[in-house]
């Protein structure tokens, strides 16, 4: 039986000059509701447009700010949607879709045995896990999969590591944790983060903006 997590505020682990994050394009398996983790689902075509927007946002933001995008590391987690993502948004800023580099913390949280389902096509079997998971979003771990606090300390480790002005590319649950951390949010709110994959997030010297 899982008890409940701690409560309380998430550390602030860095306070990036530059930090620019791009959630992934849509999937069917996102339209569809179903928990998607760590398989490697393709983009539908919304997410294509979504992954294109993106990166002419991201353009119009750099133009604005004067900030040339060779001075910035272009990183994506090494999922075929993030790298889809990466590949449409830099060809959309004009840039050679393939000059990112990988890194593999940065992939999504994984929901184990669950992944491929829908919450209401579990319902039957797994009721009482799924009441477990409602009370405590923050601590549940699924079968055979990660819970929020787990992620956290994954992305937490990769976010030390950060020491230049970065876009990622990555997934809707990376950016909970991570916008998390960098400000300090308190921990049963975070999974409930919205995270809209036609916005571009940005952290500057302090200051959030969505673009």
């Amino acid at each position: 039986m899982q008890t409940l997590s701690d409560p309380g505020l998430l550390p602030k682990l860095h306070d990036p000059e530059l930090l620019i994050f791009v959630r992934h394009g849509e999937t069917d398996w996102n339209f569809e509701g179903r928990m998607q983790g760590q398989k490697d689902i393709p983009l539908n075509a919304t997410g294509k447009a979504q992954a294109a927007g993106n990166g002419m946002r991201l353009k119009a933001y750099l133009e604005r700010e004067g900030l040339d995008p060779s001075g910035l590391d272009f990183v994506s987690s090494p999922l075929g949607r993030t790298r889809s993502t990466m590949e449409l948004l830099r060809t959309a800023m004009g840039l050679d879709k393939a000059a990112y580099r990988l890194e593999d913390q940065l992939k999504e949280i994984t929901f184990g045995a669950w992944e491929g389902f829908t919450l209401e096509e579990l319902a039957d079997g797994e009721q009482d896990l799924i009441v477990q998971r409602r009370a405590d979003k923050w601590g549940f771990v699924p079968p055979g999969g990660e819970s929020y606090e787990m992620l956290a300390g994954r992305i937490g480790r990769w976010l030390k590591t950060v020491n230049r002005p970065s876009v990622v590319v990555s997934h809707g649950g990376v950016f909970r944790v991570l916008r998390g951390h960098l400000e300090g949010r308190d921990r049963v709110a975070v999974p409930k983060l919205d995270v809209p994959q036609d916005k571009v997030f940005v952290w500057r010297n302090g200051q959030f903006a969505v673009v």
